[in-house]
This record gives structure tokens, sequence and C-alpha cells, in this order.
């Protein structure tokens, strides 16, 4: 009699532990989403890391070669940045970075892909885009990005930017899509110094 008055406080302590159990698993489960969406995120920008973007490029490739679209990728390289960090000092320098983000992020269509790809690096994978509109949005890019500006005492210090444009519609390789885009940067930026 004594084993059967006590199996039911056994049978809810363990039900008790089994949702404790469950309740922990389902934190963890949130929590693990949580970093995951945080591995592909530039903390600074809060816009895409070199490897969100990669994923989010290598999707954008394997979309173009299957359906046939148009998309385009622009790899843009600040211009000067380096000489804002080193005179001014690193917190400008982010608060610059920031504001170059917030330009093109904020003159992208919402299907578009904006990632910085490495210390004064961006890249954007435009959809529905090809030839001279890629172009075209490149230029203007490059121009919100020179009027994009952060206050620094008396001055208001902000940066170039060359952009290098290829469409998705040249391989369905990452590597070299990402450095066909890479040598058209640098093909602007000679330009740009004439």
């Amino acid at each position: 009699m004594a084993y059967s008055a006590t199996y039911p406080a056994s049978e809810q302590a363990l039900q008790t532990e089994v949702e404790r159990l469950r309740q922990e698993l389902a934190e963890a489960h949130r929590r693990i989403a949580e970093l995951e969406a945080r591995a592909d995120v530039d903390p600074l920008l809060d816009i895409l890391n070199r490897r969100g973007f990669e994923r989010e490029l290598a999707r954008s490739l394997a979309y173009v070669q299957r359906y046939s679209t148009a998309a385009a990728l622009m790899f843009i390289d600040l211009d000067g940045f380096k000489a804002v960090n080193d005179r001014h000092g690193h917190a400008v320098g982010d608060a610059l970075l920031k504001a170059v983000a917030a330009a093109l992020t904020g003159h992208v269509r919402a299907s578009d892909v904006v990632g910085r790809l490495g210390g004064d690096e961006f890249g954007v994978v435009m959809w529905n885009v090809e030839g001279s509109s890629a172009v075209a949005k490149a230029l203007a890019l490059e121009q919100l990005i020179g009027e994009a500006h952060v206050p620094h005492g008396a001055m208001r210090l902000s940066v170039g930017a060359s952009a290098g444009v290829v469409s998705l519609a040249t391989t369905s390789d990452l590597t070299q899509i990402l450095d066909a885009a890479d040598r058209a940067m640098y093909a602007r930026k000679r330009e740009r110094r004439g």
C-alpha cells in the first residue's frame, strides 16, 4: 500500500521535472536560433556580415541560374576611410561606417541584400536589374555614400566610394563572382582617380 500511495506523488514530480526540462529545451532552442542569426550579422552595422552575405549571394546565384532572372552584384570599397580612422579615431570611423550602411540600406529595395564584406567594403545584391541600370544604381549609391557624413567638431567628415558591378548570370561560382566584382570595383577606383 505504501508503494501505491507514493506513486502519484512520484508521477507528479516526474511530470514537473519533464515540464521543466521542456521549458529549458525550448529556451535553449530560442537562444541557439538567436545566436545563429547573430552569426550572420555585423554587430556594429546591423547588416549582414561576410558570412551571411556570401550565404545570400550563393542562394541568389542558384536562383538566377535556375530561373534565368536578372540580378547583379555590386562590390563597394570606401575611398579615404583609413585616413578618417587614422586621423580622427575608430569611434568616428565607426560612426561613418554606420552612416554609409544607412545610406545603402535606405536606398535599395527590400528584396536587395546589403552586407559588410570587410573593414570598409560592402556588397549589394540587386534584383531585377542588369547592364546599364545596375551601373546607374552603382553610380547613384557612390554619390549617396559621398553625401553621407558625420559631424566631428566643426567638421563634417565623409568618404568617397568606388563600386564595381557584375551580372549574377555570368557564373554560378561564388568565388568567381566575388573576384569579378572586386576587379570591377578596382577598375572603377582607377577610373575615378583619373
